[in-house]
Formats: C-alpha cells, sequence, structure tokens
C-alpha cells in the first residue's frame, strides 16, 4: 500500500511475555519512546494493561509510529497497580525488552531499546522473579 505524501510510516507489534508463575493478577506494559518515561511510563500515552492468561501470552500493538521503543512489563499478582518491593527487592515479576541483564535496579532505557523501522515487529519477553 502506498503512503500519502506526508504520511508517517506505521508498524505493528507482538509482544510475548514468557516465564508467567501464576495466572493470578495482571501483566502491565509500559512501551514508550521517552528515556525519562521509562520504565515506570506513569501518564505514558502508550501504557497498556491486559489480564493474565496461563501460558503464552501475546499482546499487540498496531499503528505505532516508526522509532525507538522500551518495555518494561510487571506480573501485578495482587492487582494492586504497582510492583511490590520488599526491602527494595521485588516481590513480583518483571522484564524488559531485549532482556538486559539485570544488576541493581532496572536497567536503562538505552539497554532495553529496540528500533520498529519495518511494518511488522516482535519482541519476547521473559519474566523474572527475586522472591
Amino acid at each position: 500500500m502506498a503512503l500519502l505524501p506526508g504520511a508517517t510510516p506505521v508498524s505493528s507489534l507482538a509482544l510475548d511475555v514468557t516465564r508467567l508463575r501464576s495466572t493470578r493478577g495482571l501483566i502491565r506494559i509500559c512501551l514508550t519512546t521517552t528515556p525519562k518515561n521509562f520504565p515506570a511510563c506513569g501518564n505514558g500515552a502508550l501504557a497498556v494493561t491486559r489480564s493474565v492468561p496461563a501460558t503464552g501470552h501475546t499482546v499487540s500493538f498496531e499503528g505505532l509510529p516508526y522509532g525507538t521503543y522500551a518495555m518494561a512489563v510487571i506480573h501485578d499478582e495482587n492487582s494492586n497497580g504497582k510492583l511490590d518491593t520488599f526491602a527494595g527487592i521485588p516481590r513480583e515479576g518483571f522484564g524488559f525488552s531485549r532482556n538486559p541483564t539485570i544488576t541493581f535496579g532496572p536497567p536503562s532505557f538505552n539497554a532495553a531499546h529496540f528500533t520498529l523501522a519495518t511494518d511488522a515487529n516482535a519482541q519476547q519477553i521473559m519474566m523474572r522473579y527475586m522472591l
């Protein structure tokens, strides 16, 4: 399909979330193009919430402008709208695009960023649990 002059190319993105430990609660997804809005998203326009099924979790995003993005995902098992912690250690699952190594605290936007530059893209995020 030809683009109209001045039209911004758009992409679709399929996210596959793996290694969830339970079917309880929600998957909370932060998809952003703004480093200062990562990983929390706050009131970001592209923050999305989905219910957690037991296996093979695919979430689709349509009409995303080409560009650089990063994603953070939490498994909000008690559906309280936040990542619960104990002494600063996450009690619920978390994951990031490109599955970067986690040391102390979340990765930087640069460690988790990926580029949408075609009409169809995919990311797989493996959930991690500390407690």
